[in-house]
């Protein structure tokens, strides 16, 4: 089932949650949130998905995927004549990173309490402790990454035979990461006659493998794919000097909106978030080699508004989602076309407007032609350097210059440009539901081990 309106954009004649048969008290938990009509991607799987199918759903980040695979578990769940036991889930979510693993609970955890089922959450790159009590005190609905549920289950905290859903989510990630044997090993310790619901922005062989061994009969549905630029995007090559380079990033950077820059390099994103901060930009950086809680910290000021600015690596190109994201700019090109897609999803969201700036050096300019031409999208070129009157008009005039924190200070207490803007933008992945920031927990990576210590995972 083909679809065409734009990811996360609700179709004029979009039915009601209600009118899909989504029970009462979640319908009411979801328009106290102010959603009562369905984004495609739920429209589209929800009257399957409730009456118990397999379901393989195709969607970019942010077209409403959570609510699409977080309604019918909790529903399924809450219908069964099963009861909760300690250690014993009955719903598995499986994600490929920690802070995605944050963000769907936060979308899934009141939908199952308006039910009166008990959601939580496990992952690697932080103590295992608090994990293994909530699953001692028996849990519904468990979000996990891979790597920290194989360890638990290896230590006999975790059991995966009373999981009668199991959901895959970013499907494809899971395979970029590495992740498929781990998967794979996951859904062969849940019982074979459980539901399972897989979505992915795209369907490559690896997760075609996957559909084809552990989904019966699945019904398919699709919205649009990763590999197609929602029409209100736009994309700017930027051709720039060498030595001009700095300074046509801090002229992007220096807007009212809010922006994220892409670099290649985690030294590059707290380098450049250093640099920003100092010259009047307060800019926090995310990536692999900050703490769980620097991460989550980054996110939050980032989303509320205490900054603008996020400078990262491609760890935050799949699965975070804040509000109203402006500008997205890769400071360094990606390798490929793929990850260059999954960047410039950042912004023009849940059908809001958003513009996609690559700078090009001159020796750059054969491969980002072919970065460009493999992601079909059609840019505008232009030569530019810092002051010209193309980078005005892109980024509108300049907000004030903020005095920049100490330099302890620069990633744990980032400099306020402004009163706090309303929390309801710290991330929805369809632009519906509220949530927190990304990166991996490999199997042999950031898994807890033993008395509940976590090793912190560089990504």
């Amino acid at each position: 089932m083909q679809n065409h309106t734009p990811a996360g954009a609700t179709a004029p004649d979009a039915p009601t949650f209600r009118a899909l048969g989504v029970p009462t008290p979640i319908a009411r938990e979801l328009d106290n949130r102010g959603l009562e009509t369905a984004f495609p991607i739920q429209a589209a799987t929800l009257p399957t998905t409730l009456a118990g199918r397999d379901v393989l759903g195709r969607g970019r980040t942010g077209s409403g995927k959570t609510l699409a695979f977080g309604i019918p578990t909790v529903v399924r769940i809450a219908g069964s004549s099963s009861r909760r036991e300690p250690l014993r889930p009955r719903g598995l979510v499986l994600v490929p990173t920690r802070e995605l693993a944050n963000q769907v609970l936060a979308s899934i955890e009141p939908l199952a309490a308006s039910m009166g089922l008990r959601a939580t959450v496990v992952f690697g790159g932080v103590r295992q402790g608090a994990q293994v009590a909530a699953l001692r005190k028996g849990v519904d609905v468990l979000v996990a990454t891979p790597g920290r549920l194989e360890d638990l289950i290896d230590q006999k905290l975790c059991d995966l035979g009373a999981v009668e859903v199991t959901v895959l989510d970013e499907a494809d990630h899971m395979s970029d990461m590495g992740f498929l044997p781990a998967v794979k090993r996951l859904l062969d310790k849940t019982p074979k006659k459980g539901q399972r619901m897989l979505f992915s922005a795209t369907m490559d062989n690896d997760v075609d493998v996957l559909v084809k061994r552990y989904l019966s009969n699945p019904l398919t549905h699709s919205v649009d794919s990763a590999a197609a630029a929602p029409p209100a995007m736009s994309h700017h090559l930027l051709n720039v000097a060498a030595a001009d380079k700095a300074a046509v990033i801090r002229e992007l950077a220096s807007g009212h909106g809010r922006a994220v820059l892409f670099t290649r390099t985690k030294h590059a994103a707290k380098k450049l978030a250093k640099q920003l901060t100092a010259s009047g930009i307060p800019t926090v950086d995310l990536h692999g080699n900050l703490s769980q809680n620097a991460r989550e910290r980054n996110l939050a000021a980032f989303s509320s508004g205490e900054v603008r600015v996020l400078a990262a690596t491609d760890i935050a190109a799949r699965g975070i989602h804040v509000d109203d994201v402006e500008l997205v700019i890769h400071v360094d090109p990606p390798s490929e076309h793929k990850a260059y897609l999954h960047r410039s999803g950042r912004t023009a969201r849940a059908g809001a407007a958003g513009a996609v700036v690559t700078l090009v050096t001159p020796e750059q300019k054969k491969d980002v032609a072919t970065l460009v031409r493999l992601a079909k999208v059609s840019p505008t070129t232009l030569s530019v350097r810092a002051g010209s009157e193309e980078l005005r008009r892109l980024v509108g005039p300049p907000a004030p210059k903020v005095e920049a924190p100490s330099p302890a200070a620069t990633t744990q207490q980032p400099a306020r440009t402004g009163p706090r803007r309303p929390r309801s933008g710290s991330g929805s992945r369809s632009g519906q539901q509220p949530r927190s920031g990304g990166s991996p927990d490999r199997r042999g990576g950031s898994r807890g081990r033993g008395r509940g210590r976590g090793r912190s995972q560089a990504a």
